[in-house]
């Protein structure tokens, strides 16, 4: 896709959006800005209004009230967004008795545009990771190949705004590469990515602006640069070459401290520390940990400030120790859940 060059104005600009099912407010008046190169996360809570507001920006859905422009076009009181956007809520929608290729091509077709022939097919195919099962039927894939060949459906439309609803669904770490390569390249070229994932750590490594919804309401929008720099005291994570010696020198530094219970002594991970503080405490440790010539090892925050700040802003009452424990039980949740969801799928199309 050649380079997209707009500037006269941002691909989505939403003013007062606002939309209701029966006496339920999905949005209250929400704004929002998406410019062209630019990968803008939408994060908040379960009923927050996420999938709401994506099905407004592929045309799925009419706002009650407000003014939305879309690719520098008003969108009225239809189900119509213009030519140039793509993408999926609740996972694309594919035909499972037909290969993936054949997938793509009847897509194609049935868009009425020009996806360069078998030769854009197979070129979408390879962005994602897909090629080497174009000719196996839908039904047996995986959630997360599933999510991959929608992407590959949307890149055929060359499109000038992306509107993903967790792209990162059922990915393995291979086909994780394949999908944020494949965002971020769009946007290099250009193009708008609007993308939503309960995934912290995708939006933090993808996304240079972020929007927090809660309650169908805008709690934060903005770079997630002025996001981290507001997040105040995180927990960080630090392997170093001396466990005894940076316990110590974290205890003495100013403004920090070690998280109680996550001392070198009681973990099984003996090599690990985490502590809390803000960011110029924990550089004072860094400094202090060089000149004591402790090697630093790693040093990561143990929830992202995207997190952090979701916790805080949408009123969520757990600590960012919370949400970093129950993320990781979700995570193996959800992998037994797609095993299962996988096995039981398998078992009824043997019975077919």
């Amino acid at each position: 896709m050649g380079k997209v060059d707009e500037n006269r104005s941002p691909a989505v600009r939403a003013r007062g959006i606002t939309k209701s099912f029966g006496d339920v407010a999905a949005l209250d008046g929400v704004d929002l800005d998406v410019a062209y190169g630019q990968v803008h996360g939408l994060v908040g809570p379960n009923g927050a209004g996420k999938t709401t507001l994506l099905g407004l920006l592929l045309g799925l859905a009419v706002a009650d009230g407000g003014r939305l422009e879309i690719l520098g076009t008003p969108v009225g009181r239809t189900l119509a967004v213009p030519g140039g956007v793509a993408g999926f809520v609740d996972g694309p929608g594919l035909y499972p008795s037909l290969t993936a290729r054949q997938n793509l091509a009847a897509l194609a077709s049935l868009g009425r545009y020009d996806a360069g022939g078998a030769t854009g097919v197979d070129d979408a195919l390879e962005q994602v990771g897909l090629s080497d099962v174009a000719e196996d039927r839908v039904r047996g894939f995986s959630l997360g190949m599933r999510q991959r060949l929608g992407l590959a459906a949307a890149l055929l439309t060359k499109p000038r705004l992306l509107v993903l609803d967790e792209p990162a669904n059922g990915l393995d770490p291979a086909g994780k590469h394949h999908v944020h390569r494949v965002i971020a390249g769009l946007a290099a070229n250009g193009a708008a990515v609007v993308l939503s994932s309960h995934r912290m750590d995708d939006l933090a490594a993808l996304c240079s602006e972020v929007t927090i919804l809660a309650t169908g309401r805008v709690v934060f929008s903005g770079p997630v640069s002025k996001l981290a720099a507001e997040s105040g005291e995180l927990d960080y994570r630090l392997l170093t070459s001396d466990p005894a010696a940076a316990h110590r020198l974290a205890s003495e530094t100013p403004g920090l401290r070690v998280v109680p219970g996550r001392d070198p002594a009681q973990r099984l991970d003996a090599d690990a520390l985490v502590v809390r503080g803000p960011v110029p405490a924990v550089d004072e440790l860094v400094v202090r940990l060089v000149r004591a010539g402790v090697a630093l090892r790693e040093l990561a925050p143990v929830v992202t400030p995207i997190e952090a700040a979701f916790l805080a802003l949408t009123g969520a009452g757990i600590t960012p120790a919370q949400a970093q424990e129950e993320r990781t039980g979700q995570q193996e949740r959800t992998g037994q859940e797609a095993q299962t969801g996988q096995e039981a799928q398998t078992d009824q199309e043997n019975l077919r």
